[in-house]
């Protein structure tokens, strides 16, 4: 054996370190269940003890756009929270009917760009309509898959998931997609109901806890629980930020 390989294993054994050349542990995945019994407003699939909720069709965009949501979930205190920058990549996924992408357009400037993803090609026809109305240039389309948003790997400043993460028929797969686009210091946010308020009045499996979030975000250890906001009314706001590599 080559001396100078020999002593670095030594060296490596001593101090109780592993080998530079070994390959990362695969992250474990958590498994899906299948109940006999579950909610009619759920896909009959649990993650972790949560059961998935049914995706809203093109047909409730009305609900989407509906005047009663600056009151109930006051979505410019939510924008505000997001501190973004001009010239930053956003990605707003299971964007629907553009309610937030066009909130953040102007805020990310023509430096900037706002990626609207989408599984439902009626939400982003709805979208891209929008987009011609009003003349906005920096929102870019892309329709993902049930495992899969397609954003751009290491690309991506901020995720935004509103209202929509419950829904997500495969969410480890699509968190871990949705990962690997962040720049180091990236960020997601989970817009979620609040479980744990009974004045929030919307179907059980249409919200999370804070503790479920932080619960389902383990295997990803990459990323960093930075901050939650829980001024909104009825949502709470759970950010995690994307470790910077190690040196």
């Amino acid at each position: 054996m080559n001396r100078v390989l020999a002593v670095g294993i030594v060296v490596a054994l001593a101090g109780g370190i592993c080998v530079a050349d070994e390959p990362p542990k695969k992250r474990e995945k958590p498994k899906y269940e299948f109940p006999e019994k579950y909610d009619s407003n759920g896909i009959g699939k649990v993650y972790l003890g949560r059961e998935i909720a049914q995706v809203m069709g093109y047909g409730g965009i009305g609900w989407l756009e509906r005047k009663e949501r600056i009151k109930e979930e006051d979505p410019a205190a939510l924008i505000k929270a997001l501190d973004l920058k001009e010239g930053m990549v956003v990605a707003d996924v299971g964007a629907g009917s553009g309610y937030h992408t066009f909130m953040m357009a102007p805020l990310v400037g023509a430096k900037g760009k706002v990626i609207a993803s989408d599984i439902q090609q009626e939400m982003l026809d709805a979208v891209i309509k929008k987009a011609k109305e009003k003349k906005v240039t920096n929102v870019e389309t892309v329709k993902g898959t049930e495992t899969d948003p397609k954003l751009p790997a290491g690309k991506v400043d901020l995720i935004l998931l509103v209202d929509v993460y419950h829904e997500f028929a495969h969410p480890f797969e699509m968190t871990e997609k949705m990962v690997e686009s962040l720049k180091p210091g990236g960020r997601v946010v989970f817009v979620e109901f609040r479980a744990e308020d009974d004045k929030v009045l919307i179907k059980a499996v249409h919200k999370m806890t804070e503790r479920q979030v932080l619960k389902e975000m383990l295997p990803f250890t990459e990323m960093e629980h930075t901050k939650t906001v829980g001024t909104l009314p009825w949502q709470h706001v759970v950010i995690f930020t994307k470790k910077e590599p190690k040196k």
